[in-house]
């Protein structure tokens, strides 16, 4: 059975690889959601992958996928993991396991318009990571300071960047 400390280093190879090859510059993204006829389902699609966003029953959904506020969660740790994989397979840090919980909250009482003290967004995003290693606490605060200078969803959450929305109407 394979270990995380045996992925580390398939993750430091293909780290050093890809970072020979890389030309610079932006890499574009891209998703695309549709709501689901009757059931108001939310499709996200991402490349060839599919995830369902719903809302519970007290908000006329079926419970059939996390909302979207819970994903912002989800994706938050799901980077934070990530990044912490990359950067101790960069800077050799072992590690034999590795969890992320996150934790915000979300008022959906600011959507009514006589609620405009209450943010309409997630807010207060803690994370906590529980780690397994035999590294020193140096090391492992080296690590952890910079998952927080390079992850892109982390930062983006500290530092929010302006959306341009439009609207197009269809036949």
């Amino acid at each position: 059975m394979s270990t995380l400390r045996e992925y580390l280093a398939h993750k430091r190879a293909a780290l050093l690889t890809r970072r020979e090859a890389e030309p610079g510059g932006p890499v574009p993204l891209q998703a695309r959601v549709t709501a689901e006829g009757r059931s108001g389902v939310r499709r996200i699609r991402i490349r060839d992958f599919q995830i369902l966003s719903d809302s519970g029953p007290d908000f006329a959904g079926y419970d059939l996928g996390p909302g979207s506020p819970e994903l912002q969660a989800g994706v938050l740790g799901s980077c934070v993991t990530h990044i912490f994989l990359i950067k101790a397979a960069e800077l050799d840090v072992p590690l034999d396991s590795l969890a992320v919980d996150v934790q915000a909250e979300y008022d959906p009482r600011a959507q009514a318009p006589d609620n405009t003290d209450i943010p309409v967004y997630p807010q207060n995003f803690r994370y906590e990571v529980q780690i397994s290693s035999p590294a020193s606490d140096e090391d492992l605060a080296r690590l952890h300071a910079e998952v927080e200078r390079v992850c892109p969803i982390l930062n983006l959450i500290r530092h929010p960047q302006n959306i341009k929305g439009t609207v197009s109407r269809v036949a």
